[in-house]
């Protein structure tokens, strides 16, 4: 590609299941500009390299072979079974059975048996096709049975360019992958995007660890794109912190298949000024006692807006499946935009599905009793942004990711860098 042509995502990060369209809440609209160059701007250090692109798809295509030998396909007795139940379902004589398209697309899924076809990604697979068309070679972070690996990848934005790392990640039976993902750069005019696409395969009694910190300065807009694949007694922990960049899209779409498989799901926001947040998670239990956590913290301000879609489906056979998702959202001003959209998907019992939320303003008397303090209303929330970047800082997992998200806090807050005078550069 010499540079982009105008193109525009109408449903990007959709969730599975529409919710009411005045909601405004059901997908995002992603836009890429006509000009922008394309540039690498990724460096990557540790266990990783180029290449390799068919690993993660041979990897699922061995799955494939172990999950159907354990769950046969099934008998001409069974589908007959089960064509005389729909057709009664059906018949007007009892009411008759509506489908959703959801629930029409679910078990048309379902029926096709196919583990690369359930492979979903959290920006909707079209996007994601096209970040690793810009992408170019994929790089590859692969631990072979019982062994450990670790990479860096860090993205660094330019002006009027986009710039993405394609990542695959294939952990084998009993291995371990720690991943640090940094994506930086200062605000440029006229700006760029940025963005990662993330594939990850968890074999049997694996470990993945995925820690993603954004810190784009004004200006650029960030796609973070993953999905999942977990197979039996698999362990995947993701982290994501997203501090800068005017417009931000996060995307994640797992598929607990193997039994015991769990997923974690660790998110810490922070918006300021006009910023535009934008996430969309998607997690289906398949197989039996699997697992799931959302978990997200966020603080906006000025006249940020933040829309959040975490989708808990439990899908038929994944008996004593539990998924829960809980989010807390501290508003700091009156003009924030703040939706929340937890969804639980339920087509088996002996299941547990639980979400909340708990969001709030700050009140009037503490502000009151900031302002006696000698504290504006600017100073207090810079102080509120403050203490997430500061918690970011501290839980930075590599130098890169400290130094990235301490230059963030200083553009923020004046004076944050002194805090973190060992991490300057």
């Amino acid at each position: 590609m010499m540079g982009t042509q105008a193109q525009t995502f109408e449903r990007a990060s959709a969730m599975p299941a529409a919710t009411w369209r005045f909601l405004g809440a059901n997908d995002a609209q992603i836009e890429i500009p006509a000009g922008l160059s394309i540039q690498a701007g990724v460096k990557a250090e540790g266990n990783v390299r180029a290449g390799g692109a068919d690993a993660l798809d041979r990897a699922l295509a061995d799955a494939q072979a172990a999950w159907e030998a354990a769950h046969p396909a099934p008998t001409a007795a069974e589908e007959a079974e089960r064509a005389a139940y729909l057709a009664a379902e059906a018949d007007a004589t009892y009411g008759g059975t509506a489908l959703s398209a959801y629930q029409s697309g679910a078990d048309a899924l379902e029926g096709a048996r196919s583990l690369a076809k359930a492979f979903e990604h959290g920006v909707g697979n079209e996007v994601a096709a096209y970040l690793r068309d810009v992408a170019g070679d994929c790089l590859l972070v692969k631990a072979e049975n019982g062994q450990a690996a670790s990479a860096e990848v860090v993205v660094e934005a330019a002006s009027q360019a986009i710039s993405v790392a394609a990542i695959d990640v294939v952990a084998e039976q009993g291995s371990t992958v720690d991943l640090s993902i940094v994506v930086d750069g200062p605000g440029a005019q006229p700006a760029g995007i940025a963005g990662t696409t993330v594939r990850i395969f968890a074999g049997e009694g694996a470990r993945v660890n995925v820690a993603r910190t954004q810190t784009l300065g004004e200006g650029h807009a960030d796609i973070d794109d993953m999905a999942l694949f977990a197979a039996e007694g698999a362990h995947i922990g993701v982290r994501q912190t997203v501090l800068g960049a005017s417009k931000s899209f996060t995307g994640l779409a797992g598929d607990l298949r193997g039994d015991f498989a769990h997923v974690s799901i660790d998110t810490r926001y922070l918006g300021m000024g006009d910023q535009e947040r934008d996430f969309n998670y998607a997690l289906r239990h398949h197989g039996r006692k699997t697992e799931s956590v959302m978990q997200a913290n966020g603080v906006l301000a000025g006249e940020s807006s933040k829309t959040l879609r975490g989708t808990i489906d439990l899908v038929r056979g994944c008996k004593g499946a539990e998924g829960s998702e809980n989010e807390t959202v501290l508003l700091v001003d009156e003009g924030v935009h703040n939706k929340t959209v937890p969804v639980i998907l339920c087509n088996e019992d002996d299941v547990a599905g639980n979400h909340g939320a708990t969001i709030g303003h700050i009140r009037n008397e503490q502000l009151f009793y900031l302002a006696s303090r000698g504290l504006s209303q600017a100073a207090a929330e810079a102080m509120f942004a403050s203490a997430i970047v500061e918690q970011a800082a501290l839980d930075a997992d590599t130098s890169a990711a400290r130094s990235a998200v301490v230059r963030l806090g200083e553009r923020v807050a004046p004076g944050f860098a002194g805090l973190f005078e060992e991490e300057v550069g």
